[in-house]
Parts: structure tokens; C-alpha cells; sequence
């Protein structure tokens, strides 16, 4: 659990959002409770309760910039990944 919280404070910060990993971007979203679908290399991300979708594609190993910023976004606005939801 520790990772996800360093990882989310990486995201919340916002100086590393080139330099995310894509897979633990996923699985950060995961553990915050949002279900997966894939289609080819497009993750999509969807909650209920929550309105936004996040479509997510690799670019190599890590995770596109703006969406990051889409993350962090979302978990800004629903006031997602406090202590006990990591």
C-alpha cells in the first residue's frame, strides 16, 4: 500500500507527469476501486458514482502526460485516495 501512496503523491504533486509507469498508474486506479476494460491497448477506466471515463494508452512503458493530468483530475473533484482508500 505504500507504493500507491507514493506513487499518488508523484501524480498529486504534478512535476513527474512524463514519467508515471502506465501498469502502476493502472493498478493505482484499480486500488482506488475503478473496474478495467481493454480493448487492444486502450484501458478504460469507469466507477460508479463517478461521471468521467479515463481511457488510458501506453506510449512505451509509461503513461501519456495529459493523462495523467486526467488523473489527477478526477481524484482531485471526487477527493479520491485519502488515507483509507489506498
Amino acid at each position: 500500500m505504500a507504493k500507491y501512496k507514493k506513487l499518488l503523491m508523484r501524480i498529486m504533486s504534478g512535476q513527474s507527469d512524463a514519467n508515471i509507469p502506465f501498469v502502476e498508474l493502472c493498478n493505482l486506479l484499480l486500488a482506488l476501486g475503478f473496474k478495467e476494460r481493454v480493448k487492444g491497448d486502450h484501458h478504460i477506466f469507469y466507477q460508479d458514482g463517478i461521471e468521467e471515463i479515463l481511457n488510458l494508452q501506453p506510449k512505451g512503458t509509461l503513461a501519456k502526460a495529459y493523462q495523467v493530468k486526467q488523473v489527477r483530475a478526477v481524484i482531485l473533484k471526487y477527493r479520491m485516495g485519502g488515507i483509507n482508500n489506498v
